[in-house]
C-alpha cells in the first residue's frame, strides 16, 4: 500500500533548496535587492520591484503582524483533512514583504488585523503564532 501524496510539504528545486534547508533547520529566509533595498517573498532569482537580478538570501527576523485570515473547515486534501478547522493566513514580515501561511496555536477568537506573530515550523515549512505564545513563555516587545 502506498502513503498518500502530502500537499502540505514542498518539493524543493535547486533554486529554492537553499529556502528550505533553512527551514528545515527553524530559520526565515528572505531575498533582498542589492539595487533598490527591498525584500521580497515568496523567493525569486530576481527582484520584482526594480527587476535587479543583484538580489541575496539574509535571514529574517522572525516578527510579523497579521494582514487577513480564514479559517478552513473543509479540505480533502492528505494531510490537511486532518486539522480542520485550520487558519490560513496572510501576513506582513517585519521586513516589508507579505507572506501566506498557516496560524497555529491560535483560534479564530484571538485574531485581530495588526496581531503580532512570530515564525515557529512545523515539518520544516514556515508557519506563524501569537507572539506571546513564543517558547520563552516570555512575551515580546
Amino acid at each position: 500500500m502506498t502513503a498518500s501524496p502530502r500537499h502540505d510539504v514542498p518539493e524543493p528545486d535547486a533554486f529554492t533548496r537553499t529556502y528550505w534547508d533553512a527551514a528545515a533547520r527553524g530559520r526565515l529566509l528572505l531575498r533582498r535587492c542589492a539595487d533598490c533595498g527591498r525584500a521580497h517573498h515568496y523567493p525569486r532569482e530576481f527582484c520584482p520591484h526594480c527587476w535587479s537580478e543583484h538580489v541575496s538570501w539574509e535571514p529574517a527576523g522572525g516578527h510579523a503582524t497579521l494582514y487577513t485570515w480564514s479559517v478552513v473547515h473543509r479540505n480533502d486534501l492528505p494531510p490537511f483533512g486532518q486539522r480542520v478547522p485550520y487558519v490560513a493566513a496572510v501576513v506582513d514580515l517585519a521586513e516589508g514583504p507579505r507572506m501566506m501561511t498557516e496560524l497555529v496555536d491560535c483560534g479564530p477568537a484571538d485574531l485581530r488585523a495588526g496581531t503580532p506573530l512570530h515564525v515557529a515550523f512545523r515539518d520544516g515549512v514556515p508557519v506563524f503564532r501569537l507572539r506571546e505564545k513564543d517558547v520563552s513563555g516570555a512575551r515580546d516587545a
